[in-house]
C-alpha cells in the first residue's frame, strides 16, 4: 500500500490536527439500561418526556397565601395543610391561608410562599412580618427542566452528575455509542510477562500494561495480544489479526530506526503511515497510521515516552473516535520553576514535575528528579507536566513556565 509520511519532524500541534482531521467518531450504537451506562456516551439527544419540577412546589416550609387576602388583612386564619406528597383538599376560604411544606404542591389561587421565619402565630391564625412578593418561594412547573427540552446532548459522557438527572425524567434506558475496540499489543524479544522471572537481558512488559490501564479509564474494550517477538512474519500476523478484530491498534516498541525494529517496515507493507517522527520529547518516535480497516497508533518502546505519547495524543484521538464531543485538551497554566531544568533546544520537552501553590498563593513548581524516558517512577512522583517550549534552552530557578496538571489517567489518586 502506499507510504506516505512527513520527512522530519512534524509538532505535536501538527500531530494532533492530522489525527483528528483523518479520521471520524463511530456510528454504531446500542440501547442500554441506564443503570449499566456509567461512563459511555450518548448516541442522541436525550430529550425530557416531563416536566420538572411536574407541578408548582413550594420551596419552603410556610404559608401559602392570595396577595388579595393579605392586602385586606394583616392576619390569616389557618384552613388547612399540604404537605409534600399530598394536596391540599377542598375549598380555600377567603381571607385565609394554607400552611405548606416544602416540595408540597402548590394550592390553586396562590400567589407566594411566605417562609415561617416570616410569620407569628396568634389565636387569630398566622400574622404575616414581611412585605410579600407576587411569586415569592414558589417553584414553577418546567423551571428547572421544560418537558420536551434537550437535557443532554449527543456526545456527552454519562457520569455521576448526568445519570441522577436522567434518572429523575423517568428514563431507564439510553442510546450510547458502542464501545471503542482497541488492540494491543507489544513487541521486544527483551520482554518478559510481569511475574515471570527474569532472564539475563530482559525486561518486564510494563507498557502494555500501563497502556491497558489507560484504556480502560477511558471506557474502551480491551482487546490484548500479548508481547511479541522481533520478528517480521509475526508482526504482520498480528497486524492482520488486530485489524479484524478492532477499531483502533496500538503497539508498544518497534517504531525507531533499530536494527530489530520492525514495526514501521510492516505497516509501510500493511498500511497507511502518515507520521511517525514527532518533535516532542520524550516520545519522538511516534506512529499513526491506518491499516484496511482499523486505524493504528505505535507507541515508543520507552515507558516514559510510551505513556506520554498515549497522554498527548492517543487520549484525543480515543476521545474523538468515541464520539465523546466535551473532550478538552490539558490547560497550561503558568508557574514559577524552583529548581533549575535542563534542555537543549529543538523539541517540545514534556518534564514531570511536582506543583503546588506556595505561602503566598503562587504556583510553583519543581522537577522530580531525573528526566530519562527510562524513569518511570517520575510519573508517579509528580503531579504535572512541566512544558517547555520547542526552541527553549536550559531553565533557571525563579523563571517561569508552563505546566499542565496530570488527568485521572495519570493522578495518583
Amino acid at each position: 500500500m502506499d507510504h506516505c509520511h512527513t520527512s522530519g519532524l512534524i509538532s505535536l500541534e501538527q500531530a494532533l490536527e492530522k489525527l483528528l482531521a483523518q479520521t471520524a467518531p463511530l456510528i454504531v450504537t446500542e440501547t442500554i439500561n441506564l443503570t449499566e451506562s456509567a461512563g459511555r456516551i450518548t448516541a442522541t439527544d436525550i430529550i425530557s418526556p416531563i416536566n420538572v419540577p411536574p407541578f408548582d412546589n413550594s420551596a419552603m416550609d410556610g404559608y401559602a397565601i392570595r396577595l388579595a387576602d393579605l392586602n385586606e388583612n394583616e392576619t390569616l386564619p389557618v384552613a388547612g395543610k399540604a404537605l409534600a406528597g399530598t394536596a391540599f383538599q377542598g375549598e380555600w376560604p377567603t381571607d385565609s391561608c394554607i400552611r405548606i411544606m416544602t416540595g408540597a404542591p402548590i394550592p390553586s389561587g396562590a400567589d407566594a410562599v411566605v417562609m415561617q421565619e416570616q410569620v407569628e402565630i396568634t389565636e387569630i391564625g398566622a400574622r404575616f412580618t414581611s412585605p410579600v412578593k407576587q411569586g415569592q418561594n414558589i417553584r414553577t412547573i418546567g423551571e428547572d427542566i421544560p418537558q420536551n427540552s434537550i437535557v443532554l446532548p449527543k456526545g456527552t459522557k454519562l457520569s455521576t452528575t448526568q445519570l441522577p438527572l436522567v434518572a429523575a425524567l423517568g428514563i431507564t434506558k439510553v442510546d450510547v455509542i458502542r464501545k471503542l475496540k482497541v488492540a494491543i499489543f507489544s513487541t521486544g524479544d527483551e520482554l518478559q510477562a510481569i511475574g515471570e522471572p527474569l532472564q539475563t537481558g530482559q525486561i518486564y512488559d510494563t507498557n502494555r500494561f500501563a497502556v491497558r490501564l489507560m484504556l480502560e479509564k477511558l471506557g474502551c474494550e480491551v482487546i490484548d495480544l500479548g508481547a511479541l517477538p522481533d520478528s517480521p512474519k509475526t508482526l504482520h500476523n498480528a497486524f492482520a489479526e488486530a485489524d479484524k478484530l478492532a477499531d483502533l491498534v496500538i503497539s508498544s516498541g518497534g517504531v525507531s530506526v533499530g536494527e530489530a525494529d520492525y514495526t514501521k517496515q510492516i505497516l509501510d507493507e500493511v498500511g497507511k503511515i502518515s507520521f511517525w517522527k514527532l518533535a516532542i520529547k520524550p516520545g519522538k518516535p511516534f506512529a499513526f497510521g491506518k491499516l484496511e480497516n482499523a486505524w493504528f497508533c505505535g507507541l515508543p518502546g520507552n515507558p516514559v515516552s510510551a505513556v506520554l505519547t498515549f497522554y498527548q495524543l492517543v487520549q484525543p484521538l480515543i476521545a474523538h473516535l468515541s464520539g465523546f464531543t466535551e473532550w478538552k485538551p490539558p490547560m497550561r497554566l503558568n508557574a514559577k520553576s524552583t529548581t533549575p531544568l535542563k534542555k537543549s533546544p529543538g523539541r517540545l520537552d514534556f518534564q514531570r514535575g511536582i506543583a503546588a501553590i506556595n505561602q503566598d498563593g503562587e504556583l510553583e513548581v519543581r522537577t522530580t528528579g531525573h528526566q530519562g524516558s527510562h524513569i518511570f517512577s517520575s510519573y508517579s512522583l509528580g503531579n504535572c507536566f512541566i512544558v517547555l517550549e520547542r526552541e527553549r534552552g536550559h531553565v533557571e530557578a525563579g523563571e517561569t513556565v508552563q505546566i499542565e496538571f496530570f488527568n485521572h489517567l495519570l493522578k495518583n489518586q
